[in-house]
């Protein structure tokens, strides 16, 4: 595993930090957008030539990353995978083949975390530093960014990080952010598919799922159910540990529930099922002790 120490640490840039964006898509034009927007007029690529059009404040596409690495002091990474990742840094006329001393790449792009290490490390074959910074956009207030990286380069780039985001939250080393970002993910799609199983099941019984999100929003208008109970293993709430066999019994009985309805008309329910399997495990999850 990389550990800060693997990555070389850039000599200090100027106050007036210069940003560029490379990709700009859904996030990558809105991010080039707010940079403007700012009084940081960003330098931009795009394999599309009119990838501008539309985003004010923001000029010409640059002839090549490298062109965007070399006026630049933070290039944001807004491409869409690994692969693109890749061919964006280390292309012949890639970020890194414009390296100077000092310049940050933030890669946005959503990619597994050991990708995370092996891009950091070719940055820093380079000289140059690679912060890990997962986004999700905020509606309507803006981006939130989760950020990984070791302190003084987080500090460095933060002008041009704040400049595009509504939060930032450095979760830690490098590798943090992305795995934030992903673990994030997991509640959405996982949310999705227990919403899509709930509404099928109350379908199922003749109700139309618009009262199922009617009633929801109507007892938990806040959401704030989603997180209640690791809030209170996190705040060591003494009674949390003596609650579990009674929830549990409590859970099983609803799941058990839920899979009688399923059966009734042969739905597959597999989180409902998979939640009443591992029941205690998700009542008793461990936690480790945060520094």
């Amino acid at each position: 595993m990389t550990t800060d120490s693997d990555i070389a640490a850039p000599e200090s840039s100027p106050t007036a930090l210069r940003a560029g964006v490379i990709g700009l898509g859904m996030i990558g034009g809105g991010v080039a957008v707010s940079l403007a927007r700012h009084g940081r007029t960003p330098a931009v690529y795009d394999i599309r030539p009119d990838a501008t059009d539309g985003l004010p404040g923001v000029e010409g596409i640059a002839p090549s990353p490298a062109d965007v690495a070399r006026d630049s002091d933070v290039v944001v990474l807004a491409v869409v995978d690994a692969d693109q990742a890749r061919e964006v840094l280390s292309a012949e006329d890639g970020v890194l083949a414009a390296a100077h001393p000092g310049l940050i790449v933030v890669l946005l792009s959503t990619v597994a975390v050991p990708v995370v290490y092996e891009l950091a490390r070719e940055c820093a074959n380079h000289g140059v530093t690679l912060l890990d910074c997962g986004v999700t956009q905020a509606v309507p207030q803006g981006l939130v960014a989760m950020l990984g990286g070791d302190d003084a380069t987080v500090a460095r780039a933060m002008p041009v990080l704040s400049d595009f985001a509504k939060d930032v939250v450095h979760c830690g080393p490098l590798g943090a952010g992305m795995a934030t970002k992903i673990a994030r993910n997991v509640i959405t799609y996982g949310t999705w598919r227990a919403v899509h199983e709930a509404a099928t099941l109350v379908e199922s019984a003749g109700v139309d799922p618009r009262h199922l999100i009617e009633a929801v929003h109507a007892a938990d208008p806040e959401g704030s159910t989603l997180f209640s109970w690791l809030r209170n293993q996190l705040a060591g709430e003494p009674d949390t540990a003596a609650m579990v066999p009674q929830v549990q019994r409590l859970m099983d009985k609803d799941l058990a529930a839920a899979q009688e309805l399923a059966a009734r008309s042969d739905i597959r329910v597999p989180l409902v099922d998979a939640a009443r399997a591992n029941g205690r495990d998700t009542l008793t999850i461990s936690l480790k002790e945060t520094p």
